[in-house]
Parts: C-alpha cells; sequence; structure tokens
C-alpha cells in the first residue's frame, strides 16, 4: 500500500509502467465535471472508475482483495477513511474469490484505519486488504484499475 499526495508522484510512477499515464490524465482532469461511470485509458489494462458511493461505517465495510489489478483511490470532494489489514493475515472468507468480478471479501476487521484526503492518493496491492468507503454521507471518489 502507498499513500502519497497527487503533486508527488513521479517515484511511484517507477512501480508500473502504466502509472505515469494514469496520474498524467488524473492530474489533468475534472472528474467532479464528469458523469458517474467507466473511462477507459487502455482498455482493460488501465481504467477509471468514477463513482459517488454511500459511505457505510467501520462495522459496516468489510474488506476486499484483488488479484489481477492494483487499485488507485484518489477521493475527490471529501476525505475518505480506509480500513487495512494484510491478506496474510486475512481469515474469515465472507466471499471466495471470483476471477470475473477479480475481488474476494472478508469479514475480518481490518487491523489499522487511516485517512485519505482530496488531492492524495492509495495505491493498494494484491497483498493489501482494504475496506475502501467508510464515513458518513455520500463521496465522489475515482478509483482506478491497473492490470498487472
Amino acid at each position: 500500500m502507498i499513500l502519497g499526495d497527487l503533486s508527488d508522484t513521479k517515484r511511484v510512477e517507477a512501480l508500473h509502467p502504466l502509472l505515469g499515464k494514469l496520474f498524467s490524465y488524473i492530474k489533468e482532469h475534472d472528474f467532479l465535471s464528469d458523469s458517474i461511470g467507466r473511462i477507459e485509458l487502455d482498455g482493460d489494462r488501465v481504467f477509471i472508475n468514477n463513482d459517488y458511493p454511500i459511505l457505510r461505517s467501520q462495522s459496516e465495510q468489510v474488506i476486499e482483495v484483488h488479484r489481477r489489478y492494483l487499485d488507485v483511490h484518489v477521493p475527490l470532494d471529501a476525505p475518505e477513511i480506509v480500513g487495512w489489514k494484510p491478506l496474510c493475515d486475512l481469515k474469515e472468507v465472507q466471499q471466495a474469490y471470483s476471477e470475473e468480478k477479480d475481488c474476494a471479501f472478508y469479514s475480518d476487521r481490518p487491523s489499522t484505519y487511516f485517512t485519505v484526503y482530496p488531492g492524495q492518493f492509495l495505491i493498494v496491492f494484491p497483498e493489501d486488504g482494504h475496506a475502501p468507503i467508510i464515513g458518513e454521507g455520500r463521496l465522489r471518489k475515482i478509483c482506478a484499475k491497473i492490470k498487472l
């Protein structure tokens, strides 16, 4: 997992050849003016989900993990609380991994919580169990996917 500022992405762009393309697009684009939905930058290799979810409480939100994609979370108009626990410590499978959806869900409670603010990004790797969209109300955010 990496938490950082959108103004300082150069170092992390070296971790995957498509991160530079993604961050350039994110920095140049006004997602709040866009419609909710999927934006394809490079087919299924790089795409962005522009979303407006209802936030959940810590006790309601479950942990998710992915195998084929990196997640890049960027809150747009309010802070987002995210829970985290390493995949190796997850034991309580709520929904087994779906190859089609690239997702599994766990009932375990996160070992830590932190806040991601507008202007920041969170990169989540396959070994990062994460419980996003925690808080009250609604949140405009993007969650980009980069194929590994």
